[in-house]
């Protein structure tokens, strides 16, 4: 079975470099729909090196590896790499127009993060997701969470967000043909938030609001730049090497698509861009309402989370008082609890009755309620690149294909 990836932006990339490592499908084929450079080899050469992660040689084989790409063909597009087979396509851009059928593609995944929305006309002037299946394709994974453009519109009923040792049970073969695999933050959110949900229970979380540390991405600048027409907001054409941005994530919204407990709970969720190359960083506040006798201290929360690792891969836990750098590649963790940094806080909240509606009120009730909450603040680091999220979307990518066969 041959893999399709549409793009090789840092997402198609990695994922390619996920692929040629685990040698699951019989080729790869890349659609990258314009020329690259002046050869073929100037695309190889981009594939091969990589500024955070270094050379795929040495990614695959360590230090002595030689070179892993061989073969190339200019003129058919093709090369090996790692001893699989790769074709480069050049012609189309729009998904309805790339060549999947002819080069036997059923499953593509697209990295571009232009087509986000999956209720679009496949025939659209400027493209959709649902064009690859137009194309070829019988399954479509899409490396960013769902966007909804048209108000009113509902998620379509072959469409579904999945994040591995998560939900990826809710994923039907016969039903779903669309499937988004979230996002980098919200994969490692989820990691975070399930173990809480299921051992502490969504009733008793009260409120919770996470802000994600987050590395530069593609899109940002890297000087100063004006703004297209229209643009509201400023921040976004400013230079990431030189400044601390504050911007938005989609993460909560996406969150209770994977964790529907979470529809119960308020939540946010806000992003802060900082110039370094990846890793990331969420720092998540949960509101405890707590028992007057045994609050909840941090040895409890850590517990929660050593236990939950020992049973699913994904999750990590780490007293080693990590910086960034140090989980930058660690194969497929979703998310690494940094441990000694858990902190708990207890109080007793004071509730004037006066403000409670009446009717929730018990006759003869003291006007004034004491309620123990319980305010938990946890770290999670997470590679918002290769470690983390690409190397959970080949899982997810696999996992899809093996229904297929």
């Amino acid at each position: 079975m041959k893999l399709g990836i549409n793009g090789l932006g840092r997402i198609g990339k990695l994922s390619l470099w996920h692929h040629v490592s685990r040698k699951h499908f019989s080729g790869i084929v890349a659609n990258i729909g314009r020329e690259v450079g002046r050869s073929l080899e100037d695309l190889a050469a981009m594939l091969e090196k990589d500024s955070t992660y270094g050379r795929l040689g040495t990614y695959l084989y360590g230090h002595k590896s030689p070179r892993v790409i061989e073969e190339l063909n200019n003129e058919k597009g093709t090369m090996l790499v790692n001893g699989v087979p790769v074709t480069i396509l050049r012609t189309s851009r729009n998904p309805k127009d790339i060549a999947w059928h002819e080069n036997g593609v059923k499953l593509v995944v697209d990295t571009t993060g232009v087509f986000t929305d999956p209720t679009t006309d496949p025939d659209a002037e400027k493209g959709a997701l649902r064009g690859h299946m137009q194309a070829g394709a019988e399954k479509v994974i899409l490396s960013a969470p769902f966007k909804i453009k048209s108000k009113g519109l509902e998620m379509p009923a072959d469409a579904i967000t999945t994040v591995m040792g998560i939900n990826e049970e809710m994923y039907d073969a016969g039903r779903h043909a669309v499937v988004s695999a979230a996002s980098c933050t919200t994969t490692c959110l989820s990691y975070m938030i399930k173990p809480l949900i299921e051992r502490i229970g969504a009733d008793k979380i009260l409120s919770a609001s996470m802000v994600t540390v987050h590395a530069a991405t593609g899109s940002q600048q890297v000087l100063d730049r004006l703004p297209k027409t229209g643009a509201t907001d400023m921040r976004k054409n400013r230079s990431i090497q030189n400044n601390i941005i504050l911007t938005t994530t989609g993460a909560a919204k996406a969150l209770a698509l994977v964790i529907p407990e979470m529809a119960t709970i308020g939540f946010m969720a806000e992003s802060v861009r900082i110039p370094t190359t990846t890793g990331s960083l969420i720092i998540l506040v949960v509101n405890l309402q707590d028992e007057l006798e045994t609050p909840i201290k941090r040895d409890a929360i850590n517990a929660i989370y050593r236990e939950y690792a020992s049973h699913n891969g994904y999750l990590k836990f780490s007293n080693e008082q990590n910086v960034s750098s140090d989980i930058i590649g660690l194969p497929a963790a979703a998310a690494v609890i940094e441990g000694t940094e858990t902190h708990t806080r207890t109080a007793n909240i004071q509730v004037n009755l006066s403000k409670v509606r009446a009717d929730s009120l018990k006759p003869g009730a003291d006007p004034i309620l004491n309620v123990p909450v319980t305010q938990a603040v946890v770290y999670g680091w997470y590679d918002n690149e290769l470690g983390s999220y690409t190397n959970m979307l080949g899982d997810l990518t696999v996992h899809i294909s093996e229904g297929m066969l």
